[in-house]
C-alpha cells in the first residue's frame, strides 16, 4: 500500500488529456502543518497518524507528491465580474489526484496556494495564512449546516514571508477536498476555442462522474444542463436561508457538481439587508446577498451556451430554444427550493399557498430595522412554543413583528404533531452558531500573530452549529457596535 493509504484513481489526468498541464508544487523551505481535518481524513480512507506529520505537511504544501499522484494545473476560463476571460485555470493550485473515499464517492484532493503554474498570469502562484485559515472555517462551517462544499483536509504553513500589499505575510498552503473542481468556466475555456469535439468529452466525463443516469439518455446534454441548473438552484437556495454571502461568483467559481467553491471575499449577514456587499471590488453590488439567485441563472445561461453545439448540431434555433427553456426554468426550481426551507425554518411542515407570503411577511420586517437574521429565526422555536418576547428582544421596534406574528400563529395551527417535535425540528435547521464576521476576523489576527487557539476553539464550535451550549454564548452574538462596516478582500 502507498503512503498513508492514498489510493489514487486519477481519472482527470486520465481521461482528459488536453484539458491540464501536469505540474509540480513549489519547493517550499519548512512546510508544517497548523491545522489537519483528522476526520475527513478517515472518511477518506487514509491514515491520519501518518499524514499529521512533517511527511505530511510536506505532501500538502505542494512540495512532495505522494506515490500515485499525478499533480496538474487545471484550465479553464470564466466570466469574472460580467467581463469575459478567455484563459484563467489553476494559476496558484493544483490537482493533487482522486481518491474513492470510503463512502464509494470519487473526490479530488486540490492544493491552493502552491506556486507558480503556466496559468499564473504574472501573480505569484502562493497564499498566506489568513486567508487560507478562511477557507478552512468557512468551508467546514458550511459542511456542518448541511451546504454542499468543498471542505478543508489540511491548513500547512511554508515557512515563506509572502509579499503582500500590507507587507510581509506567512505562507500556507490550503488542502481542500471536493467530488470535483469541474467549473462552468471548464466549459468556457473550450467553447471559446471553438473545440467542439473536447467540449463532448467533458460532457461526457462530467455525465459520468456526477450524473450517471444521464448517460444513456438521447439528450444527455440537455439533461446535464438541467441538473446543473437543479443542484445550482437548490445550492444557492441554502445559501440565502442561512444569510451566506459568496462574494465572487463568476463563473469559474460554479461548479458542476453543485458544491461551494472559493471562500475569498465570503461572508455571512448580521443584519438583514438583500443589498448587503461585503467584497471590497465588488463595488456595483453585482454579487450582493440579494442578487445571488439571478446571478446564479445568470451563469447558468453561460454554461447553456457552451453546450448548444451539443444539444442539437443539426438546429441551432432548436438548441437555444431548448437551452432557453432550461434556464427561464430557473426561478421556479429556485423558489421551489428556497419555499421548501424556509417552511422548515417557519415550523411549517405541510404546504399551503400563503406560506411564501408568510416568509416574506417576516423578512420584511427584519429588513425594515436590520434585524439579526440568524438570531431572529433561532429564537421563533420560542415563539412557537409560547413566548415570543425573545424574538420581540430583537427588534428596535416590534410593532411589525406583532402584526406578523398571528397570522404565522393561525397557519402554524393547521399543522400536526406536537409544539415540542416541531420546535425541536426548526431548531434543527435554525443555527445558533454560524461564522460571525467579527469572530472570524479575531481568530485569523490570533493565527497570523501565532496564536491558534481562538481558532481552534471557533472551528470546534462551528461543527456542531445546531446545539445551544452553555459558556458558548459569545459565538452566538452578533457584531459589536464598534465593530464597524465590514469588508473582504480577495486574497485566498
Amino acid at each position: 500500500m502507498s503512503f498513508a493509504g492514498f489510493q489514487f484513481d486519477n481519472s482527470y489526468a486520465r481521461d482528459l488529456e488536453g484539458f491540464y498541464v501536469p505540474w509540480k508544487g513549489a519547493e517550499v523551505p519548512e512546510p508544517k502543518m497548523i491545522r489537519f481535518n483528522r476526520d475527513l481524513a478517515t472518511k477518506l480512507g487514509l491514515d491520519a497518524d501518518a499524514l499529521d506529520t512533517e511527511t505530511g505537511a510536506a505532501i500538502f504544501a505542494g512540495h512532495t507528491a505522494p506515490e500515485g499522484a499525478t499533480p496538474l494545473a487545471m484550465a479553464y476560463a470564466g466570466h469574472q465580474f460580467g467581463g469575459f476571460s478567455p484563459q484563467l485555470g489553476d494559476g496558484r493550485a493544483l490537482l493533487l489526484g482522486e481518491v474513492i473515499a470510503r463512502d464509494g464517492i470519487r473526490r479530488d484532493i486540490h492544493l491552493k496556494g502552491s506556486g507558480r503554474t503556466p496559468f499564473s498570469r504574472g501573480g505569484d502562484g502562493k497564499a498566506v495564512l489568513g486567508p487560507v485559515l478562511r477557507e478552512y472555517v468557512i468551508g467546514e462551517a458550511m459542511h456542518a449546516l448541511g451546504v454542499p462544499t468543498t471542505r478543508a483536509l489540511a491548513a500547512v504553513a511554508t515557512g515563506e514571508q509572502i509579499m503582500r500589499q500590507d507587507g510581509p505575510e506567512p505562507g500556507a498552503v490550503l488542502a481542500r477536498v471536493a467530488s470535483s473542481h469541474l467549473r462552468v468556466g471548464t466549459f468556457q475555456f473550450f467553447a471559446a476555442r471553438g473545440e467542439t469535439e473536447r467540449l463532448r468529452q467533458l460532457a461526457d466525463y462530467a455525465i459520468a462522474r456526477h450524473y450517471p443516469e444521464l448517460a444513456d439518455e438521447p439528450g444527455r446534454y440537455l439533461g446535464l444542463l438541467k441538473a446543473v441548473r437543479d443542484r445550482q438552484a437548490a445550492l444557492i437556495a441554502r445559501w440565502m436561508l442561512l444569510g451566506f454571502v459568496h462574494g465572487v461568483m463568476n463563473t469559474d467559481n460554479m461548479t458542476i457538481s453543485g458544491e461551494t467553491i472559493d471562500y475569498g471575499p465570503c461572508a455571512f449577514i448580521d443584519g438583514y439587508d438583500p443589498a448587503t456587499v461585503f467584497s471590497s471590488i465588488d463595488r456595483n453590488g453585482r454579487y450582493a446577498y440579494g442578487n445571488q439567485p439571478k446571478i446564479a441563472q445568470w451563469n447558468l445561461a453561460r454554461l447553456a451556451e457552451t453546450l448548444l453545439d451539443l444539444i442539437n448540431p443539426d438546429d441551432s434555433d432548436d438548441a437555444v430554444r431548448q437551452a432557453g427553456e432550461v434556464i427561464n426554468g430557473f426561478p421556479l426550481v429556485y423558489e421551489r427550493e428556497w419555499l421548501k426551507g424556509m417552511r422548515a425554518k417557519l415550523g411549517l411542515s405541510r404546504e399551503e399557498p400563503e406560506d411564501m407570503e408568510i416568509a416574506t411577511g417576516l423578512l420584511a420586517v427584519l429588513e425594515t430595522q436590520n434585524a439579526d437574521f440568524t438570531l431572529v429565526f433561532r429564537s421563533l422555536s420560542s415563539a412557537l412554543s409560547g413566548d415570543a418576547s425573545p424574538t420581540r428582544t430583537l427588534l428596535a421596534n416590534p410593532a411589525g413583528f406583532d402584526v406578523w406574528l398571528p397570522l404565522w400563529q393561525a397557519r402554524l395551527a393547521r399543522e400536526e404533531g406536537s409544539v415540542e417535535d416541531r420546535a425541536a425540528a426548526m431548531d434543527r435547521v435554525n443555527p445558533v452558531y454560524i461564522p460571525r464576521n467579527h469572530m472570524v476576523e479575531a481568530a485569523l489576527a490570533s493565527a497570523t500573530k501565532g496564536d491558534l487557539a481562538p481558532f481552534e476553539r471557533l472551528v470546534e464550535v462551528l461543527a456542531d452549529p445546531f446545539t445551544a451550549r452553555p459558556g458558548l454564548e459569545v459565538f452566538a452574538l452578533g457584531a459589536p457596535s464598534d465593530f464597524g462596516a465590514y469588508t473582504t478582500y480577495c486574497g485566498t
